[in-house]
């Protein structure tokens, strides 16, 4: 009887329109993976284009995340393994203007012999000034635009040793590029969210509240600066265990009490439950206000850190750091004249401002009748209340 022979098992091949090319399932997934996670790395897709670099024998890998034009630089990602990036800054300012390799075809790859012929190429200014000297002669590339506006550029290189890009690398690419194009879509996404947390949380910072976020357990995962030198100060409030505490054993187990009622209004579909409490401090001054919000999950949130609960801190001791120079430009007042409204807003009386600021009370009552006249005020009281209530403290 005729043997059997046993299986043979073979990395299979990922395959394209053209055929197989030499990569296996696991390299292709593992490229993809890293294409998703690029996002989130320090130098955005650094790992995923040297993965690329090696399997096309590259010398460069580029993707460009904003051309450079005359007005700014451009934002680019280069993988070239130990090699030095080289000559980035003289393409920014100069080189950009002489390269023909550019408006390609929209998600489309193409090699440079393809769109301008290999002799135009060799005898281009871009090619012998800047490409020949970095060893650079074959170029492959894609360009990558979406529903936001972003305008990318895909670019791979190959030296004068290497032979030309073959359609089993030129496939590669293919397949890779609508990856990239989501991936590129999700960085921008998540820029978008980030510049504007960085913004309110400025803004928060600027008006001195103090913020606190706390996860499913009650556990702090997050803090702002302010909050943090309150928490140093240990003056009423401050961490055991990563967990937020206050001083005195009545009032903790009041707010622990308040924590735990936010975290039991956490979940998807109901309103966020709101709280407030004061506490009190070892140094005897003025008690701290906190606001204790849930923050309701969506019902697609998931995971142990997710932020349940936000604490915002207030300490009426603190002084104000709003701009000088802002008062000014808001309400038209002069250098002298805003240095006393500030103080004033900061809770000072107008005598304690006059010794504060250096001056006579009598020239205080003088800033101080002009300031009354440009802001339309007659009152001390009603000026603090118009100049705490103004866009001043958000700058």
């Amino acid at each position: 009887m005729r043997g059997v022979a046993p299986p043979v098992h073979r990395a299979r091949k990922v395959q394209s329109s053209n055929g197989a090319f030499p990569l296996s399932l696991k390299d292709f997934s593992e490229l993809v993976a890293m294409i998703y996670q690029g996002p989130l790395e320090p130098v955005p897709w650094k790992s995923a284009l040297e993965i690329l670099r090696q399997h096309l024998r590259a010398n460069y890998v580029t993707l460009m995340l904003r051309p450079p034009t005359a007005e700014r630089e451009s934002l680019m990602v280069n993988a070239a393994g130990d090699s030095p990036i080289t000559r980035q800054d003289e393409y920014n300012k100069y080189y950009y203007a002489l390269d023909p390799f550019v408006d390609l075809p929209e998600d489309r790859v193409v090699t440079v012999e393809e769109l301008i012929g290999n002799q135009n190429w060799r005898d281009s200014d871009f090619y012998k000034q800047f490409l020949k000297p970095l060893d650079i002669l074959h170029a492959l590339g894609a360009d990558i635009r979406t529903e936001e506006g972003v305008e990318c550029r895909f670019r791979v290189s190959r030296s004068h040793r290497e032979s030309p890009f073959s359609e089993h690398d030129r496939a590669l690419c293919e397949m890779v590029l609508p990856h990239l194009k989501r991936a590129v879509h999700l960085h921008s996404q998540l820029e978008q969210i980030d510049s504007e947390r960085r913004l309110y949380a400025g803004t928060v910072d600027r008006m001195l509240v103090g913020t606190v976020i706390l996860d499913q357990s009650g556990a702090v995962i997050r803090r702002n600066q302010v909050a943090d030198e309150m928490l140093r100060d240990a003056d009423g409030l401050r961490i055991v265990n990563g967990a937020l505490r206050a001083h005195h054993p009545a009032e903790n187990r009041e707010l622990q009490r308040l924590i735990k009622h936010a975290l039991s209004g956490e979940s998807g579909g109901r309103p966020a439950v709101v709280e407030a409490i004061s506490i009190s401090r070892k140094s005897e001054r003025a008690k701290l206000g906190i606001l204790i919000r849930s923050i309701p999950a969506t019902g697609w949130s998931e995971g142990k850190r997710r932020p349940a609960v936000a604490l915002f801190i207030r300490d009426a001791a603190r002084k104000s750091e709003a701009s000088r120079e802002m008062i000014r430009s808001l309400f038209d007042l002069t250098p002298a004249e805003a240095s006393l409204a500030l103080s004033l807003a900061n809770g000072l009386t107008l005598d304690e401002a006059a010794e504060e600021l250096n001056i006579r009370k009598n020239t205080a009552r003088a800033h101080l009748r002009a300031i009354f006249s440009k802001i339309g005020v007659t009152r001390q009281t009603t000026l603090v209340r118009v100049l705490l209530s103004s866009v001043v403290w958000l700058g």
